[in-house]
């Protein structure tokens, strides 16, 4: 019977400095420079990373197929000290399916719920013989515009009295409220993402003659 698992965590630079350079080279086992700070990671002796591949919406520059330049450009355009770099699915495949119909298995749920929707997708699968193959992926928090630079996260907007006019403070500013660009950030975002998960899993269970998860 397959185990169906999907877990969600953010990576910030306010929980304890984390950096998305140092995330997806040590996923990846790879080796890069972390440019934010100066730091070289060299995970190229890393164990049981058996495929990585980065998947990007139509518009973003293709310069962003390589690892190191992608996570760097998000380091570089959060420049807060406490801003979220990126959101990371773990998902767990059933060990029923042959490795190949799992990593098409994820690069369908990945591109339908999130390159789709305008993020960059960084799938790093994971197998040490233990019977729990897995992906760590990373996912871009900002928007990429239609001419491939990065879109802000949110926008102002105005709040308007009855007459639809502006409320003036007494700072001489205007009363308005932030609101978020995408709706990635939404509640109902995570349950809706575990869902598709299992659903995507089954199907693919089924149409190989395994049980479901």
């Amino acid at each position: 019977m397959a185990i169906y698992h999907l877990s969600i965590k953010i990576i910030s630079r306010g929980k304890g400095g984390k950096s998305a350079v140092a995330a997806a080279v040590y996923r990846a086992g790879d080796k890069f420079i972390n440019e934010y700070n100066g730091q070289t990671y060299d995970y190229t002796n890393k164990p049981g990373v058996i495929h990585t591949e980065i998947l990007l919406p139509d518009h973003a520059p293709r310069e962003y197929l390589d690892r190191s330049t992608l996570w760097n450009a998000v380091e570089k355009v959060e420049a807060a000290k406490n801003s979220q770099l990126a959101r990371e699915l773990e998902i767990a495949f059933p060990v029923e399916l042959p490795m190949e119909q799992n990593i098409q298995l994820a690069r369908e749920y990945l591109q339908e719920h999130f390159v789709s929707k305008g993020m960059c997708v960084d799938l790093c699968i994971h197998d040490e013989d233990r019977g729990n193959p897995h992906a760590h992926i990373m996912l871009t928090m900002r928007p990429i515009e239609q001419d491939g630079t990065w879109g802000a996260k949110s926008k102002k907007e105005y709040i308007l009295d009855d007459n639809g006019e502006k409320i003036k403070l007494k700072s001489g500013g205007y009363k308005s409220r932030k609101v978020n660009a995408v709706d990635w950030n939404e509640q109902t975002k995570a349950e809706e993402r575990r869902a598709a998960w299992a659903d995507i899993t089954n199907r693919y269970l089924e149409q190989s003659n395994e049980p479901s998860a």
